[in-house]
């Protein structure tokens, strides 16, 4: 028994590996014990089991006759474990129990639920938790007997006649489980889902008694209760199944009115019974005695979905569109039922969900149910908000395991018991998710689905404004479907769209053609569209090419696959694609006419357009991206002005853009090119003035920029990142011109000058016909807003009245009362002086007032141009990143740079969206340009930049200027421009240094000159006297000190700069000279520029100068020379008998470190027999702490010290 003893303990234990291990290790023991065990002829208990038992004799139970003493035992205590309420001992010791009466065939179940019986009685004097915990113990202890198969075994006892199982004891555990249901409300349902187990047992078990036991269960079941509960009618449906033959109806009618339970007629009496109403009456009545509600639903419901919904090929027994909408939806989900209901109801949908197949998917978004989950899904303070958002949760998951349920699911959602508007109504993305696992069929479908709600019949009594909405509705969702990104894309269903807008936003349908290539022609919408809604159809198609043009397809050519943006799969940009639909339904005039005929100019200029269009297929290969640029533009800029016509009043301004780059793209592309050979002419004056074709197609991208929609932003964006291949000088001057600072009363100026040239087209036309056009081309907000503006100007009309009059009145002249006076003759005129003493205090008034009218405009004019300017800067962001080795590239720097410096902090975005072009993007980029225009650029910047950073605002602007600076450097030092450019670096930094050592008001740092040093160190090594030279020079102790941070900077590069001994040696002797005529000054008394801190410092750079020299230089004696190890041992005894330094007892400890790793390598040949690898690696470990650990290092042992000075002696003896 002391084997099995410790494993109980784990049984209770809160992890359930540990519980499992603990209840098979247990099993095998006492198995092993069973085997070995004889029983007796006369078994008794011995006294040791009796002192066990508490002093009770326990012969009666007969146990120990066929059992061994550590079973008979381990029986006994996992059935009383049973009511322990210690952590999850419950739980482990009903398996081990359950997993041990399954392998012993040594006991009866009369035994084992007599122990149970009589381990789990209940007393008066027992508290509440100790009767909860045996109550507990009785059900665990009656439900092992049952999943033991224990209580139907039909075998006998060993060497006995004695059945393991008979009636009598089927029947005692079920009377004991059914009055444990009616003892406690809260143990009735999991005591009745025992009595399922053993009627399950019962149907599947072969004893001689089968029968009398199911005669006894339906006795206890039927005719000894009348009352229902979900518990009955759960076994009620096991018992139907497993045993139709019986008179079913002489058992269930009355309440039921059909002996098959899950008939229709039975229906609404099963619903009453599971949401715990009286079964009996019409009326619904809580029942009193089902106790307190619980959270989780009964396991009926698994069993009638089981039913309705089966799994497999099993067939219904019953229609699950009856079932849900009487027991669930009306049930429920009635306007009067109660949240913990409604929450019931949530948990049923979520189970039958995963059941339901595509085509009884609208069975479950059933009226009631859309309701009330719409309801707790819109608003986060409802009570069951948590468990509606379950239930989207648990929809989204379902489309991702079938996607083909995905457009089902959309019908409900959008359909008569949901909204077209649900996402926007319950704040969620139900709808758009599940638009995100659909396949391409089912998105597909939900196109066809949105395009036959547009013309369905309509009647003439119907709501023509509820007409409307649902159209504007479908135009949103057919964007919505291009527009999302996470929606798998498919050229079918995206040309769908575009041609179905550009047929309702350009074209009028006259008649319908079955068999039209463009689906949107195959019906006519009755009634037409509105004019608002073509309106929508072009801004909504013009959206959807922005999105299309900005993402990226894979194209796959026989040899390789490249991401390129604005096309279609097939490599066709898809704003030429609409504008082929467009082409070919201008020639479909039997069956559509355009919304606006185009006159005789715009008719020619469109014919031009798609010609010099037509031109690029033949486009040779090394001018391919060029071409599709152009042909980008070209086709933006001519659909644009299909769309934007019939908004804009003014028709030159649109066709301007289109001129433009007509002629920008002849002269790039001309129709015949020039044959060799032959003279062409000569340029007249006129075409030598004309610009590029580069320059005036990029000036059109510009134009975009300055536009207000998305669609033109991107296409300038794409047009230009494929001619950014084909740029000039003049083309980056045009571009980084549009980033030069003008103040606002000049954009002010520009606009209204805008603004009169548009009003003058017409000839006659006088100021208020002026007035008129102005309006007319104002935005909708502030033809809304005219009276309040209105009001306004009153207002201020009437303070600049006041402030005239008291001008006036300040110079005696009195305000007119607007009578006519009597003695008018008597009226007394100003002269020159009256006039002249008011002149000053009018102009103020009239000034005050033009200024209050102007401010608005100025700040919104000073908005845009910052806007703009942001666009201007994504052009140039991608000019960088494709084309990092163009020479124009380093153009950028100084205009970027001004950029920075000149804004104000009301363009804080424009500074930073600048300083990350610079930074992130031309500072880190790979390659660089290497042409020789582009080192003379680069040279003059840099010496520029080197002028502003000396100078610079702040940090930032500082780090700016920094990663400038090493990027021009860079390009420098690789380009094909022989020394010269070298010499350039080198002049700039040494300038810069000069003044970082000599200027106390010099903005640059440290940090300035270690990152060239890292960066650039082959370069840097040239200014190594210049560093010393700056250490000498410099105007105080900290720049000297820093001074000597960079040479230890250069220092640490020595390894990456190759063989150069001879510089080493010759360097050397300065940086030592540098260092001790420093620290020897300081130590003067009378000088007061340095702390031991900076003493430190200075010390620490000599130390890592030291070392890399030690590195590099192999002959000891020039080292020796070069260094002067006396000099270092003379400085420490200075440091050391200084006032100022003798209290840092670390600084001179650092010059003997010194000295040590100078005299090492004179001795290091003789002692390299004697010494290990082991041996030297320590040394060199400590000689690194020397270094590192300053003053701390210095506080050693006398033994320490004594080693020093021995050191220091043989010093003196060399």
């Amino acid at each position: 028994m002391s084997t099995t003893l410790p494993l109980f303990w784990h049984l209770s234990s809160a992890n359930k590996k540990e519980r499992l291990d603990a209840s098979v290790k247990l099993v095998s023991a006492l198995e092993h014990f069973q085997a070995n065990f004889v029983p007796k002829d006369s078994p008794e208990t011995s006294a040791s089991e009796d002192e066990d038992e508490g002093g009770d004799s326990k012969t009666s139970d007969g146990l120990d006759a066929l059992n061994a003493q550590d079973v008979s035992y381990s029986l006994r205590r996992l059935i009383r474990g049973l009511a322990s309420p210690r952590e999850s001992s419950r739980l482990g010791f009903a398996v081990a129990l359950t997993e041990l009466l399954t392998r012993l065939d040594s006991v009866t179940c009369s035994q084992i639920v007599q122990l149970v019986l009589d381990s789990s009685k209940t007393q008066g004097s027992m508290t509440g938790q100790e009767e909860r915990d045996v109550l507990f113990a009785r059900l665990f202890g009656l439900t092992s007997v049952i999943q033991s198969g224990l209580l139907l075994r039909d075998s006998t006892l060993p060497s006995s006649s004695t059945a393991a199982s008979d009636l009598s004891s089927y029947k005692e555990l079920l009377v004991q489980l059914i009055v444990l249901g009616e003892q406690k409300s809260w143990l009735r349902e999991s005591a009745w889902w025992s009595i399922c187990l053993a009627v399950d047992a019962l149907k599947a078990s072969q004893v001689s008694w089968k029968d009398d036991a199911l005669d006894a269960t339906i006795a206890a079941v039927y005719s000894e209760s009348k009352s229902w509960t979900p518990e009955k009618v759960a076994l009620t449906l096991n018992l139907q199944s497993s045993y139709p033959s019986r008179n079913w109806k002489k058992l269930l009618c009355p309440p039921f009115k059909h002996p098959e339970l899950l008939s229709t007629a039975n229906l609404n009496t099963i619903a009453r019974i599971l949401k715990e109403s009286d079964a009996d009456e019409d009326v619904e009545a809580d029942l009193p005695k089902s106790g307190s509600w619980k959270p989780q639903v009964h396991f009926v419901w698994d069993m009638l979905l089981d039913q309705v919904l089966p799994r497999g090929e099993r067939a219904a027994k019953a229609s699950f569109p009856e079932f849900f909408r009487i027991v669930v939806d009306e049930s429920l989900f009635s306007s009067t039922s109660s949240s913990e209901r409604k929450f019931w109801g949530f948990q049923v949908f979520q189970k039958a969900l995963p059941r339901v197949r595509a085509d009884d998917m609208p069975m479950l978004f059933t009226k009631n149910f859309m309701r009330s989950w719409i309801n707790h899904l819109s608003n986060s303070d409802r009570y069951l908000h948590k468990a509606a958002r379950q239930v989207v949760t648990d929809i989204q998951t379902a489309v991702k395991n079938n996607p083909k349920i995905g457009f089902s699911l959309i019908l409900q959602l959008t359909g008569v018991n949901g909204s077209r508007q649900f996402d926007k109504l319950t704040k969620t993305k139900t709808v758009e998710s599940i638009l995100t696992s659909m396949d391409d069929d089912g998105i597909q479908s939900y196109i066809a689905y949105l395009l036959k709600q547009v013309d369905e019949e309509h009647s003439a009594e119907a709501d023509i404004q509820a007409l409307n909405t649902r159209r504007a509705w479908i135009i949103d969702q057919l964007s919505a479907l291009v527009r999302n990104g996470a929606i798998p894309k498919s050229d079918a269903w995206i040309q769908t769209i575009l041609d179905w807008l550009v047929v309702h936003g350009l074209f009028i349908i006259a008649k319908k053609s079955d068999k039209a290539a463009v689906a949107a022609l195959r019906s006519v919408p009755s009634p037409a569209f509105s004019e608002e809604l073509r309106k929508n159809c072009r801004e909504r198609l013009l959206a959807c090419l922005a999105d299309l043009t900005g993402q990226s397809t894979l194209i796959k050519d026989d040899s390789k696959a490249s991401k390129v943006a604005a096309v279609a799969s097939d490599g066709r940009f898809w704003v030429s694609r609409v504008l082929a639909t467009v082409e070919q339904l201008e020639k479909d005039t039997k069956h559509v006419k355009a919304l606006n005929e185009p006159d005789e100019e715009e008719a020619e200029q469109r014919r031009k357009t798609r010609e010099i269009i037509s031109r690029f297929k033949d486009a040779p290969d090394d001018r391919r991206e060029e071409a599709r640029g152009v042909e980008l533009l070209l086709a933006a800029t001519l659909l644009h002005a299909y769309c934007a016509g019939d908004e804009d009043e003014d028709g030159d301004a649109d066709a301007e853009p289109l001129e433009n780059c007509l002629d920008g793209a002849s002269r790039l592309f001309p129709a015949e090119p020039p044959k060799k050979g032959k003279k062409g002419r000569m340029p007249t004056g006129e075409e030598k003035e004309l610009p590029a074709p580069v320059d005036v197609l990029v000036d059109a991208a510009i134009g975009f920029l300055e536009k207000g929609t998305a669609y033109l932003r991107a296409a300038a964006n794409q047009v230009f990142a494929l001619l950014s291949g084909s740029v000039q000088a003049s083309t980056i001057d045009l571009v980084l011109s549009q980033l030069e600072r003008r103040e606002p009363d000049e954009l002010v100026a520009d606009e209204e000058g805008d603004v009169e040239m548009g009003g003058s087209g017409d000839s006659g036309a006088d100021e208020d016909d002026g007035d008129d056009a102005d309006s007319a081309s104002s935005s909708v907000e502030e033809g809304e807003d005219e009276d309040e503006d209105e009001d306004e100007d009153e207002e201020e009309d009437l303070e600049l009245r006041r402030k005239i009059e008291e001008a006036l009145r300040v110079n005696g002249i009195a305000a007119a009362t607007g009578d006519s006076d009597e003695d008018s003759s008597d009226e007394e005129f100003m002269d020159d002086e009256q006039m002249l003493a008011i002149d000053k205090q009018l102009a103020a008034a009239f000034r005050a007032r033009a200024a209050e009218k102007g401010n608005g405009k100025d700040v919104d004019a000073q908005r845009e141009a910052t806007h703009f300017k942001n666009r201007v800067l994504d052009l140039l962001d991608i000019f960088v990143k494709r084309q990092p080795t163009s020479p124009f590239a380093v153009r950028l720097v100084l205009p970027l740079v001004e950029l920075i410096v000149a804004t104000g902090p009301d363009e804080r975005q424009l500074a930073d969206k600048a300083t990350g072009v610079l930074r992130n993007r031309l500072a880190k980029a790979k390659e660089v340009p290497t042409a020789p225009a582009a080192a003379e650029d680069a040279a003059k910047a840099l010496e520029e930049l080197h002028t502003l950073a000396r100078k610079a605002a702040s940090p930032d602007v500082l780090a700016t200027l920094n990663q400038c600076s090493l990027y021009l450097s860079k390009v420098l030092l690789h380009a094909d421009a022989g020394a010269g450019a070298a010499d350039a670096v080198l002049a700039a930094y040494r300038e810069s240094l000069h003044d970082f050592v000599g200027r106390k008001s010099s903005k640059l740092n440290t940090a300035f000159f270690d990152d060239f040093v890292k960066r650039h160190p082959q370069a840097a090594w040239e200014l190594r006297e210049d560093l010393v030279e700056g250490s000498a020079e410099a105007l105080n102790g900290y720049r000297q000190v820093q001074c000597f941070h960079v040479l230890q900077t250069l220092a640490n590069q020595l390894p990456a700069l190759g063989e150069r001994e001879s510089e080493v040696l010759s360097f050397a002797p300065g940086v030592r000279k540098a260092v001790v005529e420093t620290i020897a000054k300081a130590c003067d008394a009378e000088s007061t520029s340095f702390q031991p801190s900076n003493v430190k410092e200075i010390l620490k750079a000599a130390l890592v100068v030291v070392r890399q020299t030690k590195r590099v230089v192999r002959d000891s004696k020039e080292l020796s020379s070069a260094w002067q190890p006396a000099d270092w041992s003379e400085l420490s005894t200075t440091l050391a008998s200084s006032d100022r330094f003798k209290s840092s007892v670390g600084l001179p400890a650092m010059c003997k470190q010194i000295v040590r790793l100078l005299q090492d390598d004179k001795t290091g040949s003789k002692a390299v027999g004697k010494k290990s690898k082991e041996a030297a690696a320590a040394k060199r470990k400590a000689e690194d702490t020397a270094e590192s650990g300053g003053e701390e290092n210095a506080t050693e042992s006398g033994s320490g010290k004594k080693a020093k000075h021995k050191k220091a002696r043989k010093v003196k003896a060399d």
